[in-house]
């Protein structure tokens, strides 16, 4: 698939116009291995490093859609692997804060390059699954990688400000938590596949 197969296709679903913005100016092919540029633009989960992935592209579209980003947000990604996830937030929210958290060193390092001239975006090698309280609380929380213990992170969810949003997948699950009068609300969409939060290897 082309690049233009794709926005085109990313249109048809009815994502919004700042969503298919982003997929239209972040270059995916930075952020796969050179042996797989020819696929970078097919709706296809690609190999990364040690087991890790760079999402589908629908996928990755539709849980920024629930992340309901805003202009100036500070966002959260757990997991953040190639870091292509990271760029199209800040396609999208245009200012603002955003952390991904690492537990590859590799991929830390990799993507840290990748995106160095993006100083929205900061990248920390460490473990994930505590978040990142030294800069909580977080208007938007995005955990790309699967929940290994099948369970929301809902220590991750303290993480968030009042009215802010998490979105993450457990199991073949997407959910949407909503902070609100500091109750969490849950919306389930089930039906993907993910590869799961990792321990360093």
């Amino acid at each position: 698939m082309q690049k233009d197969e794709l926005i085109e296709s990313l249109k048809k679903q009815g994502f919004s116009d700042k969503i298919v913005f982003a997929f239209a100016n972040v270059r995916r092919e930075d952020f796969v291995p050179h042996s797989l540029i020819g696929f970078a633009y097919d709706d296809v989960a690609l190999p990364i490093e040690t087991g890790a992935t760079i999402s589908q592209p629908s996928t990755s579209a539709f849980m920024l859609s629930l992340l309901e980003l805003e202009k100036g947000n500070k966002v959260l990604e757990v997991g953040s692997g190639s870091g292509y996830i990271l760029a199209l937030i800040s396609k999208i929210i245009e200012e603002g804060e955003i952390y991904g958290v690492e537990i590859t060193k590799r991929l830390a390092v990799k993507s840290s390059e990748t995106l160095f001239t993006d100083k929205k975006i900061k990248i920390y090698n460490k473990d994930g699954r505590d978040g990142l309280p030294k800069f909580a609380p977080y208007d938007r929380i995005i955990v790309s990688a699967s929940c290994d213990d099948m369970r929301i992170p809902y220590n991750l969810a303290e993480q968030l400000k009042e009215e802010g949003i998490m979105v993450c997948a457990v199991k073949q699950s997407i959910f949407q938590i909503k902070k609100q009068n500091n109750k969490l609300i849950e919306k389930e969409f089930p039906g993907f596949a993910f590869v799961p939060l990792r321990d360093e290897e």
